[in-house]
């Protein structure tokens, strides 16, 4: 958005800013207590430490860095369209408000196969040793951080702090670093394609495969019919939980992810395209908020854990 705001739009009203600052307070309560608890609940419940909930965790710890790093910049940013400290904490804060947000979201879409992965070992080979074992699980989640934060890393480079007349403002300069035979725009493409849609895409197309695997399933003998009943109904709520997550992602981040590789390759950017990123960045942001929810709606031994935790 730097560079390219319209002079002649108007600034927003004080009901809208007061809305927006209302808006952004509830997912920054709502994102840090309830990625907190899922993270304490699973802790303290020896019975949920399993792959899934512990991929579950790794998510919540990364959109942590959403209302601590990303939020207050904004609701500041409403009143004060200026970058408040200088010096080289300026300049580090400057570097790490645009590179660990996007951490979160490459570790939470690399969580999110590996959820995936670990649904469909469990539900289509069931007989077969996990795909992701519990030992392992330190060893993939630690792999995401280390590709999220190697894939990142040119931010730190690009993204200074610059001092005018007026006041200070955190830049991007590409080309400075790079030079003009590199370009934003591909890098941008690029990262879209490998950590956003083709995730997204084969996701989608594993859990159809799951799903299609459930409902094929017959439970095999009178004798064992409560047992597979049970097993298959665990799964199923599992499988839920894990699907709603996913849905979720992709309908906070979707809209924003196609406008922002749009807008990325155009100068037109008039008041109404403003407006309208504005709302596609808040739902994105929304979604460290919504995860935890879901986990608490759709899990019975979160809900479960959650009532015995305040007890």
């Amino acid at each position: 958005m730097n560079g390219t705001q319209p002079s002649n739009c108007p600034s927003n009203s004080t009901a809208e800013k007061i809305g927006m600052t209302f808006a952004h307070c509830v997912i920054l309560s709502v994102s840090l207590a309830g990625n907190t608890l899922i993270g304490i609940i699973v802790y303290k419940t020896q019975t949920m430490r399993k792959p899934i909930n512990f991929f579950i965790v790794n998510m919540a710890m990364s959109d942590l860095l959403v209302p601590i790093f990303v939020i207050p910049r904004l609701i500041q940013r409403l009143y004060i369209d200026s970058w408040l400290i200088g010096g080289l904490l300026g300049q580090a804060l400057c570097k790490l408000a645009v590179f660990l947000p996007d951490v979160s979201t490459v570790v939470s879409i690399q969580s999110l196969v590996l959820i995936v992965v670990d649904r469909f070992g469990a539900v289509v080979l069931p007989l077969r040793s996990p795909l992701i074992s519990s030992k392992l699980c330190p060893f993939f989640i630690l792999a995401t951080w280390i590709v999220s934060i190697a894939v990142n890393s040119p931010y730190i480079l690009v993204d200074k702090l610059v001092e005018y007349p007026e006041k200070l403002v955190c830049e991007r300069h590409w080309n400075e670093v790079f030079g003009n035979s590199s370009s934003f725009e591909n890098y941008v493409l690029s990262y879209m394609l490998v950590f956003f849609f083709n995730p997204l895409v084969l996701i989608t197309i594993v859990y159809i495969i799951i799903y299609l695997n459930l409902k094929s399933q017959k439970i095999p003998g009178e004798q064992f019919a409560n047992a597979e009943q049970q097993r298959h109904q665990r799964e199923r709520n599992v499988l839920k939980m894990a699907i709603a997550i996913v849905l979720g992602f992709a309908v906070c981040w979707l809209p924003a992810a196609i406008f922002w590789c749009i807008l990325r390759f155009t100068e037109n950017m008039d008041c109404g395209v403003q407006h309208y990123f504005y709302v596609v960045h808040s739902i994105a942001l929304a979604n460290c908020a919504i995860n935890p929810c879901i986990c608490f709606i759709f899990s019975r031994n979160y809900y479960n854990e959650l009532k015995a935790l305040f007890r």
